[in-house]
């Protein structure tokens, strides 16, 4: 029912990504500007888990056995692509904020997609399936989320200095 209507309402739910990015990044910058660290890092924790439920929560089994769909092409359209863009981008955003290293939690992030994608390949159990575009998305969605969390430490690390100057 609810992946119907976002399919249905697919120009409606691509709006509403990109008015909670801006969402989320107002947010991280006012948090960070109020140094309110530890709410940041509490959306931080929402948003891993988040994605642990979304990615490892099991789905039925899967037949096949280990597998693992390799693909060269780059997947800019569809609703899946967009989820994928938006699974890791409040994590990096939030505690890249939070800790004044988005580069780091960016690397972290990259490998937490890795790892979510082996497990998928090796857990038939799971009913999931390993995709390199999911990967590969997931590393896009943290990367935007990465460049915003740098622009909100540079902004405020500016805002320091013309204070304090």
């Amino acid at each position: 029912m609810i992946s119907t209507f976002l399919i249905e309402h697919a120009p409606l739910v691509r709006a509403a990504f990109w008015v909670a990015l801006a969402a989320a990044a107002v947010l991280a910058w006012l948090l960070h500007r109020l140094r309110l660290r530890g709410i940041l890092l509490g959306l931080s924790g929402v948003s891993l888990v988040a994605v642990l439920v979304l990615t490892l929560l099991p789905d039925g089994t899967r037949p096949g056995g280990v597998t693992c769909t390799v693909q060269f092409s780059v997947p800019f359209q569809g609703l899946e692509t967009l989820a994928n863009v938006a699974l890791l981008l409040p994590l990096v955003l939030f505690l890249g904020t939070a800790t004044n290293r988005p580069l780091t939690v960016l690397a972290g992030a990259v490998a937490l997609s890795v790892a979510i994608e082996v497990v998928q390949a090796l857990a038939p159990a799971l009913g999931r399936r390993c995709d390199t575009n999911d990967w590969f998305m997931n590393t896009v969605g943290a990367l935007l989320g990465a460049g915003i969390a740098l622009a909100v430490c540079a902004i405020d690390r500016r805002r320091a200095v013309a204070v304090s100057g």
